[in-house]
């Protein structure tokens, strides 16, 4: 693809035209645009400094950079910029979702829920922002509003791996873990190489068994540990303390970076070591 469509100047004329002024601005605007939607970030980085040093500025380059940031990880900074944009554009649909899940990201439920209401009105709400309006349900407990989310962004795109992954910590969190295994083992059958999916399909599995992790070959202490006092969590909001103990024992055992976080957990439970 050639990202850079310089128009070619007329034969006849005696001095070629520019070709920055010969390509109109939508076009490079929509071609950066285009790259970061396919996660050619580095590339999309150029062709907004190449924008700016052609001297556009505004909301279509500022809409631009929030997106880079949002595409980036730089949430805090996406919000920002989105808020600022959102004043102008308030019924800009895409703009409010990215600005919701951003929100939700670095934790200002707030802020998001507001931003996400208004990316689910419409028949053009995608199944990200029906998502994320199912993670606040959690939140707040709504379990109707939770399942409906769910349930309308799994229309809007079968089979979305990270969708089911969500639906099965939704069912977790109301203590149904057979209900949780069940969604979490269609995620990792769609993505079997996400550590994510297989680690909370263990999680979910090791509950419902009463049994703890076991160490998987060469896994490191760390990780270990770290499944081992998840494994801690859940059984302690199940209400199995004996198995929360020795959860949180073994990961005390298993690796001296999670000694706090575990030793914490341990004397939550009413333990002392």
């Amino acid at each position: 693809m050639i990202f850079w469509p310089w128009i070619a100047a007329s034969a006849a004329a005696a001095t070629p035209v520019p070709a920055a002024q010969a390509v109109p601005v939508s076009i490079i605007v929509g071609e950066a645009q285009h790259a970061i939607h396919a996660g050619r970030l580095d590339q999309a980085r150029l062709m907004i400094a190449r924008i700016v040093g052609m001297g556009v500025k505004g909301p279509p380059v500022e809409h631009l950079v929030a997106d880079l940031d949002f595409a980036s990880g730089r949430d805090r900074e996406a919000l920002t910029r989105y808020q600022e944009l959102l004043k102008t554009s308030p019924n800009d649909i895409q703009m409010s979702e990215n600005a919701g899940i951003a929100a939700l990201r670095i934790g200002e439920i707030a802020t998001a829920g507001p931003l996400i209401e208004r990316a689910t009105v419409g028949p053009r709400a995608s199944w990200r922002a029906w998502n994320a309006r199912g993670v606040l349900a959690d939140l707040r407990r709504d379990w109707t509003d939770a399942d409906a989310a769910y349930a309308r962004a799994g229309q809007i795109s079968p089979g979305k791996a990270e969708v089911l992954n969500n639906q099965g910590w939704s069912w977790l969190l109301r203590g149904d873990w057979a209900g949780a295994v069940g969604f979490f083992e269609q995620g990792a059958a769609l993505n079997p190489k996400s550590e994510r999916m297989v680690n909370n399909l263990e999680l979910a599995r090791a509950a419902l068994a009463g049994d703890l992790p076991g160490r998987r070959a060469g896994e490191d202490d760390r990780d270990w540990a770290a499944r081992l006092n998840d494994a801690g969590v859940a059984a302690e909001a199940m209400g199995d303390t004996k198995r929360a103990v020795a959860a949180f024992s073994q990961a005390l055992e298993a690796s001296g970076s999670w000694f706090a976080r575990a030793a914490n957990n341990l004397e939550a439970t009413g333990v002392r070591r």
